[in-house]
């Protein structure tokens, strides 16, 4: 039986309560293409790359405005607004330093671009992660597994010893077709209930312990019903 050996982390919604900053930011910029986004648009931005939000969010507006130049509009709205408010969500900085200390290690995998996750690196600590693969750096962001499969190739881990944290339903998706069992901490969106996927209220009870009793008891479950 393999042993947990890294841990990936999502990180809008997941490791930062970033979501309603970045609803703030596209807020902002749908009020100067002069339209407004309703909570359920916003909702179904959570967890998509930003150009895919950014297309979302034109096609409901009606808009004809390039992409590229909402996109760069959205992003220095968003850095802006993260350097000064971004805080972590309960309990994962705590995890995340727990496991670093118990020699495990972390990495994020999120949709986000560089440039916001660089601004957030510098509020969390680059330290606390070994390495970052975002959103405008794969061929195919979430829900494709591409993300996933680039961070394992990049530290040197097979799936068989990763767990995934994700709070959203496309998220978990990606994890799950990468072959990482998901321990899914739902923000904004209800994650679906599926294989490969266990799912608890919040990470502030998080322990080392216990992620490495759920990946191994995911590993067991598989082997057993593969035997």
């Amino acid at each position: 039986m393999t042993s947990l050996r890294a841990v990936l982390f999502d990180l809008d919604g997941t490791v930062v309560d970033s979501e309603p900053l970045w609803a703030d930011a596209m807020r902002l910029i749908a009020a100067d293409l002069g339209g407004t986004l309703t909570p359920e648009v916003l909702a179904r931005t959570t967890g998509l790359s930003v150009p895919a939000s950014v297309d979302l969010m034109l096609a409901e507006l009606g808009s004809d405005r390039s992409p590229q130049e909402v996109t760069r509009q959205l992003l220095e709205r968003a850095a802006e607004v993260f350097a000064q408010e971004l805080m972590w969500q309960p309990g994962a900085q705590e995890l995340v330093d727990a496991l670093r200390a118990d020699g495990v290690t972390t990495a994020l995998v999120t949709s986000s671009p560089r440039i916001i996750v660089d601004v957030a690196m510098q509020r969390l600590g680059a330290h606390r992660f070994d390495l970052s693969v975002c959103g405008d750096e794969v061929t195919a962001p979430k829900p494709d597994p591409t993300p996933y499969l680039l961070a394992m190739q990049r530290l040197g881990r097979p799936a068989d010893e990763c767990l995934a944290v994700e709070d959203s339903p496309s998220g978990t998706e990606a994890a799950v077709a990468a072959g990482i069992p998901v321990l899914v901490v739902p923000s904004e969106v209800p994650v679906p209930e599926g294989p490969g996927r266990v799912f608890t209220a919040s990470l502030l009870e998080a322990t080392v312990d216990e992620l490495r009793h759920l990946h191994s008891a995911f590993h067991r479950a598989r082997h057993g019903a593969q035997g």
